[in-house]
């Protein structure tokens, strides 16, 4: 079997902006978006979640360039990546990747199919009273039929906007890291990840030991600077959600 990408996280709450300052982030170039999850209407009405209970993100990046609608399975089983999707691929304007993702003890893995797009195509799909299930493509919606076939895109609403301000390859002792902050609501978080690639020689042991080193090295990195990591148990999507949903806001 394969050995995956790792992407390890950690988050960070409070005051964001000296968070950013203390980690490097504030002199970078910056890439500033906005955010928003496509949920089940009737769900939302009704206080729940049912896509991202049944591991399923449906999420549109707005303000880059391109934008990108991304569908993604988390958590997901190596099993249930049926035919063309049980090994990643690029293929303009999708890319597909699998890897694990690694927050505190929290390890899942993770499936997700991108669809690049041009500036201001997605626009539309977020606005209130808009079908965002309609801008899942063709080969996004085989992904799902293939790979989680339970989950139905319609009645879907959009929930959001979530500021999202990301500062890429900022140097943390010997790290590459990317700081990404979230504003929503009364929410402020910053996220700080790393990936570990797999090298030629790796086995399971080694990768993973090389992963959690790297993984320490980070949280190390945050607080010698100061920077206190949140110990809250959930992601941050489910706490965007959560605070998105409670607010009414579609």
């Amino acid at each position: 079997m394969n050995l995956l990408p790792i992407e390890i996280k950690v988050d960070i709450e409070g005051d964001v902006a000296a968070a950013l300052s203390a980690l490097g982030g504030s002199s970078g170039p910056r890439t500033t978006r906005r955010i928003w999850f496509a949920e089940d209407r009737d769900g939302v009405a009704g206080g729940r979640m049912p896509m991202l209970d049944g591991g399923v993100i449906v999420r549109f990046r707005i303000g880059g360039n391109p934008d990108d609608l991304t569908v993604k399975l988390r958590p997901c089983t190596r099993e249930q990546l049926a035919g063309r999707f049980s090994a990643p691929f690029e293929a303009e304007p999708f890319t597909y990747k699998i890897e694990e993702d690694w927050s505190g003890n929290r390890r899942v893995l993770a499936a997700s199919l991108v669809h690049g797009r041009p500036p201001g195509v997605l626009s539309d799909a977020v606005k209130p009273g808009a079908d965002p299930g309609a801008s899942i493509d063709a080969v996004q919606d085989q992904f799902l039929h293939a790979c989680a076939p339970a989950v139905r895109l319609d009645g879907l609403v959009a929930l959001g906007p979530i500021l999202s301000t990301k500062v890429d390859d900022v140097p943390l002792d010997d790290l590459d890291a990317d700081l990404e902050a979230w504003s929503v609501a009364d929410l402020d978080f910053l996220e700080v990840s790393i990936r570990v690639k797999p090298k030629g020689e790796d086995d399971v042991e080694k990768f993973t030991a090389r992963a959690e080193r790297k993984q320490r090295k980070l949280e190390d990195a945050v607080r010698e600077r100061g920077v206190a990591l949140s110990e809250h148990p959930e992601s941050k999507t489910r706490r965007v959600l959560t605070a998105l949903t409670g607010a009414g806001q579609n």
